[in-house]
C-alpha cells in the first residue's frame, strides 16, 4: 500500500470509532497533513503514517504491535492500520 492510497483511506474514514488495542474507542479528523485524534492533543502526521509503512515494508512478520512500529502516536496508528488490514 502505498502511502497517498492510506492517506486517501484515513479521509474517508475520517470521524468513524476506531479502538486501540486495549479497546479504547477514538475518532479522529484529518486536516491537510495531519490526523486529530479525540484522545490526544498534538497531531500525527502524514510523515509518520509514511514512517510506519516504510517500517512495516522493510520488516515484514517483526512489526508485531504498536511499540514495534516505535512512531508517534504508536497506538492510535496501529489501530487504523490494522482496520484497514494493512498489518
Amino acid at each position: 500500500m502505498t502511502i497517498d492510497t492510506l492517506w486517501q483511506m484515513l479521509i474517508d474514514h475520517q470521524n468513524e470509532t476506531f479502538y486501540t488495542m486495549k479497546k479504547l474507542p477514538f475518532c479522529y479528523q484529518v486536516k491537510g497533513g495531519e490526523i486529530f485524534v479525540d484522545r490526544r492533543s498534538k497531531s500525527i502526521t502524514k510523515a509518520t503514517f509514511e514512517q510506519a509503512l516504510n517500517k512495516l515494508n522493510t520488516n515484514p512478520g517483526k512489526i508485531t504491535g504498536p511499540k514495534s512500529l516505535n512512531v508517534f502516536g504508536a497506538p492510535y496508528v496501529w489501530a487504523i492500520l490494522k482496520t484497514f488490514s494493512v498489518v
